[in-house]
């Protein structure tokens, strides 16, 4: 048998797959349980808008028909959200699909991208994939003001002239961590103006109003930044996979050059178009997610957990020892949860925030696995 492992390019060869959370389908198979809450992938446990859902309904009669390749209403209906030019978006199958497109469009074998550690798996994926070299920077320790957070100035010193590409998540996963406008701003400031920024907002919602961060308010200043966005998490469209880059339109024509005709369903088009103007139910989902991250956080301080401050809709918990039996214990109990040992966390779980009933049953079953 020919191992066809070593026919793929160098850069693959040294890829491992991305791990997803376990789906409930997957546990109920395995262990035969009921009643299972999955808190593994930072979903919207309210669902979807329920216009979005209408405007699914509506678009199903059509659905022999592709989809408009150029998505003419979403980005104009994010056009009129962003108060840019249409010029300035690219689509894409979730934020992932633009993070590769990012990558494959401006990195080389020749060339580098920089990041932190415990950043979004894909960052790594991404580069390693086109055989770039990639710059993984130290994160904060845990005993500083932003544990497990970036080292801006580590990874500004890390920037060379064969640098193309620097990942920023704000606010961060698998950690929840943010940086404050004066630190973000002053970082993307000092990069030279050939090497692109790209901002991470996927979790950005779930940040106070007083606290947000949009660095797309930036992008007239810096010529080097791209902003990527997604409806998966705050939405509550993750099924459909639809998210958005942002920058000046010189870098969304290259991004275009290579993205795949077509790479946004009809269903995904309509629904995220919706789901911008149902406002009623993205503040219903903020509301939840502030009350369910206070339980948990309440459940950490009686265990004597420790945990990092997040800005997401999920919490990264140490549990100050191998992670692995009591993410176990926690599917038994019909919960599942997010191992984190492959972004090099094995101590700790990442936990979905879930509803008030949900939160109150995994409080519950926390108790019984680490009281």
């Amino acid at each position: 048998m020919i191992d066809y492992k070593k026919l793929a390019a160098k850069g693959v060869q040294k890829l491992n797959p991305y791990i997803p959370g376990k789906p409930i389908s997957e546990l109920e198979r395995e262990m035969g349980i009921a009643n299972i809450i999955k808190l593994a992938s930072n979903e919207n446990p309210l669902g979807s808008s329920p216009l979005a859902i209408q405007a699914m309904q509506n678009t199903l009669k059509e659905i022999e028909l592709y989809p408009d390749g150029n998505g003419f209403e979403l980005k104009k209906a994010l056009a009129a959200k962003h108060d840019i030019d249409m010029d300035c978006i690219t689509l894409g199958n979730g934020s992932n699909d633009v993070l590769v497109l990012l990558a494959e469009a401006f990195l080389s074998a020749d060339m580098n991208a920089v990041y932190s550690q415990y950043c979004f798996a894909v960052y790594p994926i991404a580069v390693q994939a086109v055989g770039a070299v990639h710059k993984q920077i130290p994160a904060m320790g845990w005993d500083t003001d932003s544990p497990l957070g970036h080292d801006l100035d580590a990874m500004l010193a890390a920037i060379d002239d064969k640098t193309r590409l620097v990942f920023v998540a704000n606010p961060n996963n698998p950690t929840g961590n943010h940086l404050s406008e004066v630190e973000l701003k002053s970082f993307i400031r000092k990069i030279p103006e050939d090497v692109i920024v790209i901002v991470d907002e996927a979790y950005l919602e779930y940040s106070s109003i007083d606290e947000q961060v949009d660095a797309s308010k930036w992008l007239k200043e810096f010529s080097n930044l791209v902003v990527t966005r997604t409806f998966s998490k705050a939405y509550g469209l993750a099924g459909l996979r639809v998210g958005y880059a942002l920058s000046n339109t010189a870098i969304a024509n290259v991004i275009n050059r290579i993205r795949q005709p077509f790479n946004v369903n009809s269903l995904a088009l309509v629904a995220a178009e919706s789901a911008i103007g149902d406002i009623e139910f993205l503040e219903k989902s903020l509301f939840e997610n502030d009350k369910g991250i206070k339980i948990l956080e309440q459940t950490c301080e009686k265990l004597s957990l420790r945990y990092v401050p997040s800005k997401g809709n999920f919490l990264l918990i140490d549990f100050e020892k191998d992670a692995a039996d009591i993410y176990m214990s926690l599917l038994k109990s019909g919960i599942i949860t997010r191992p984190v040992a492959n972004y090099g966390l094995p101590n700790c779980l990442r936990i979905t925030i879930g509803t008030t009933d949900q939160m109150h049953r995994l409080d519950k079953a926390m108790e019984n696995v680490c009281g």
